[in-house]
């Protein structure tokens, strides 16, 4: 008997869901990671592709990324899960199945946006198609180990979730995202920690300020001014400093902190980077995401003025 050591288990992902809740996005980002991605392959060649257990190899095997749909040859959902349960019962093998969910509507009108023909159309309207393949995929969806509801999820957010999800652990330092954004248009859908800065005086409300953004010294000025900035940022730098190292000794990859105001153009961008700054200065090195930075001030977006 050889006393060398098997390599390790090769990580293999199956990705199913809807027809248009983003299974192409997936896989191109998986492919990103490392992975090899392989869209619509036979069901019936699934243990072939994976290799035999006990095989001689000895080198490490890149994680393989296989995604499956109701246009896929073969595709019966009990079938799926059949053969998935006995390559699950394989030491050599670690098994995940994701599954991508997405409202009704919002397929609709995406396929009505991208002009593409549903895979179950048949003639039939395509809310119908949609129906008809939920009803099919249902199985799979209820197996499934990760489902993702791509409904609110914009390319880029869903993209950043796969990465959060499947990209390596071990070498990497735990990546910190500070973004700031506006109430007004909408919350940020894969926050982690959400800070609300609406309590501060707010700059859109000087005409000289207006025009300006939290990136430009006046308005940090104008809010550092505020009696309730320093306590308040000095309470909120300190919970996120005690948080971080308890979300990497939880195996946590990715953090998000968003901060937002009314419009996410002063108060929210100012504390964003002080808070960047100060994650800075604490040895971790943050991106930063302005999402609404570019846009344009609005006084029916900001309510009315302080008296």
């Amino acid at each position: 008997m050889s006393d060398e050591p098997r390599p390790p288990r090769q990580r293999v992902v199956l990705v199913t869901g809807l027809s248009g809740a983003g299974k192409t996005t997936v896989l191109r980002v998986l492919e990103d990671l490392g992975w090899e991605a392989i869209d619509n392959f036979p069901i019936r060649l699934l243990e072939r592709l994976v290799g035999v257990e006990g095989s001689t190899r000895s080198e490490p095997r890149p994680p393989l990324a296989i995604g499956f749909d109701s246009r896929t040859r073969g595709f019966v959902p009990s079938e799926i899960i059949a053969r998935w349960k006995k390559l699950a019962a394989r030491p050599d093998l670690d098994l995940t199945t994701l599954f991508l969910d997405c409202s009704g509507v919002e397929l609709e009108r995406r396929y009505n946006e991208t002009r593409r023909r549903h895979p179950m159309a048949q003639g039939r309207p395509v809310i119908e198609s949609i129906q008809a393949e939920r009803e099919l995929l249902e199985p799979l969806r209820r197996w499934a180990e990760a489902v993702i509801d791509t409904t609110a999820l914009s390319s880029s957010d869903l993209q950043q979730a796969i990465r959060e999800r499947f990209a390596e652990r071990g070498a990497q330092d735990m990546m910190v995202t500070v973004s700031s954004f506006g109430f007004a248009r909408g919350m940020p859908p894969l926050a982690d920690l959400v800070f609300d800065m609406r309590f501060l005086d707010n700059p859109h409300w000087d005409p000289e300020l207006r025009p300006l953004t939290g990136l430009d010294a006046p308005v940090s000025a104008h809010i550092v001014g505020d009696p309730a900035w320093e306590e308040s940022f000095e309470r909120i730098r300190d919970l996120v400093l005690m948080l971080l190292p308890r979300y990497a000794m939880q195996g946590k990859t990715y953090v998000n902190l968003a901060f937002g105001c009314t419009g996410g153009r002063h108060r929210s961008v100012h504390t964003a980077e002080a808070m960047a700054e100060a994650l800075r200065s604490s040895g971790f090195s943050p991106t930063v995401v302005h999402r609404n930075l570019g846009s344009r001030a609005a006084d029916q977006l900001e309510g009315s003025p302080r008296a």
